[in-house]
């Protein structure tokens, strides 16, 4: 049985718990269509439905969005110099607690995950899950295949040596050369110091795939959509949890 207090289930509505409660007062929510007394009742999200203003709130375990990144953002819930990825989002769906999945540099763009699974967050990016992640990078110089040899053979670092990546050269000059590159884990700056190993400056890094789930081309920079549930369930699948039932 999953509970939940009536206050905090509204705040999915995109209200205050204070303003739940002055709601609930004035007789706009209903549960299971009888009027609600006390805004801190228990409910029960598998059997009862709760609707504001004869519209039904929502009873769903978790919530799940698929972002196109901007440049210009960070990947964080709140920052004091720029603006972040919940920018990017209607206040409305603050009071799900959405957390980033993982992080994209400021200057990176491309597939976001958020939800407020915290344990399926900590899968998607976890090395041990080994979920891959595919980038598209405008780089410096001409990427040779003996550039994707050390890729897949694990480039050390300073501080740790990289898991083989797979690298493809979809576009080679002598200035520029443009490159697909799977990682199988996400540290800090590391694909960027990857190409750097290779004496190869990344101009542009955009993330187009992560766990065989594809950025939607239909969305644009900033643009965001609910995961489908068939989205749901691979995440799930790939990530060898039960996926919780959908409210």
């Amino acid at each position: 049985m999953r509970r939940m207090r009536l206050d905090r289930l509204l705040t999915r509505a995109g209200v205050t718990r204070r303003e739940a409660a002055a709601l609930v007062r004035r007789g706009c929510v209903l549960c299971n269509g009888r009027p609600v007394s006390d805004p801190a009742c228990l409910l029960d999200l598998d059997e009862d439905r709760v609707t504001l203003n004869g519209q039904s709130v929502r009873t769903d375990a978790h919530f799940y969005v698929m972002l196109h990144k901007p440049a210009g953002v960070v990947t964080a819930t709140e920052d004091g110099r720029f603006g972040t990825v919940m920018d990017c989002l209607p206040k409305a769906l603050r009071g799900w607690d959405l957390l980033p999945v993982g992080r994209l540099d400021r200057d990176t763009t491309g597939l976001l995950f958020l939800t407020d699974d915290g344990q399926l967050g900590h899968r998607l990016i976890s090395p041990r899950w080994e979920q891959e992640k595919v980038y598209v990078a405008l780089v410096t110089g001409r990427v040779t295949e003996r550039d994707a040899a050390r890729m897949d053979e694990g480039i050390p670092l300073s501080d740790f040596t990289c898991r083989p990546a797979r690298l493809t050269v979809l576009e080679a000059g002598d200035s520029q050369s443009l490159c697909e590159v799977t990682v199988t884990e996400g540290k800090y700056h590391q694909v960027k110091r990857m190409f750097g190993a290779l004496g190869h400056e990344v101009l542009t890094l955009h993330r187009r795939r992560v766990a065989g789930i594809d950025l939607d081309p239909a969305l644009e920079p900033g643009q965001w959509r609910e995961l489908t549930r068939e989205e749901i369930s691979h995440l799930y699948a790939v990530t060898e949890m039960e996926a919780p039932d959908h409210g």
